[in-house]
C-alpha cells in the first residue's frame, strides 16, 4: 500500500508529523526494510532527518535492533552513525541500553563512532549496557579499542 501513494508526485514522503517524525522514521522504528528502501529512493527524503528530540531514523532502528534497516541507512553518505540526540544519546547508546549486540557490532565497525561518548547524564554505552545487564554488548564494547576503564 505504501508504494502506490509514493509514486504520486504530490505526496511528500519526507513530511514530519507533530513530533517531527517522518515516514522513514516509522519505517526504521518498525524494521520495514522494503519501505525504507522505497522511501530512500525519493530524492526529497532526508535519511538523517532529526525529529523534535533530535533523534534520527538510525537512532530508532538502533533502539529496536533492526540491523537490516541500519545497514540500508548506513549506505547513505549523509547518515551520521554517531549523531547524538538532544540528550547526547547516540545510536550506540540506544543499542547498548536495549542489548542489541548485532546493532552494536555494526556501529562499532564504523570509525566515526565514538564508543566512549557519554550522554547528558554522563553515562557511556559501556556503563549503560552494564547497568542493564547486557553481557553481550558489554563484551563487545570492552573488546573495542576506544573503550578503556576510564570510559565506564
Amino acid at each position: 500500500m505504501v508504494i502506490i501513494p509514493l509514486g504520486r508526485e504530490e505526496v511528500n514522503p519526507d513530511k514530519p508529523d507533530s513530533e517531527g517524525r517522518t515516514p522513514l522514521t516509522y519505517a526504521a522504528w518498525e524494521g520495514h526494510e522494503g519501505v525504507a528502501k522505497t522511501l530512500l529512493g525519493r530524492k526529497e527524503v532526508t535519511p538523517d532527518k532529526l525529529d523534535n528530540d533530535g533523534q534520527t531514523p538510525l537512532s530508532f532502528a538502533a533502539r529496536r535492533g533492526h540491523e537490516g534497516v541500519m545497514r540500508i541507512l548506513l549506505e547513505r553518505e549523509e547518515v551520521n552513525p554517531d549523531r547524538p540526540d538532544n540528550k547526547s544519546r547516540t545510536p550506540l547508546s540506544f543499542a547498548a541500553r536495549c542489548g542489541h549486540e548485532g546493532v552494536a557490532k555494526i556501529l562499532l565497525g564504523r570509525e566515526e563512532v565514538n564508543s566512549g561518548k557519554p550522554d547528558d547524564g554522563g553515562q557511556t554505552p559501556l556503563s549503560i549496557a552494564s547497568q542493564n545487564g547486557c553481557k553481550g554488548v558489554v563484551a563487545l564494547l570492552q573488546s573495542h579499542k576506544a573503550v578503556t576503564p576510564s570510559t565506564i
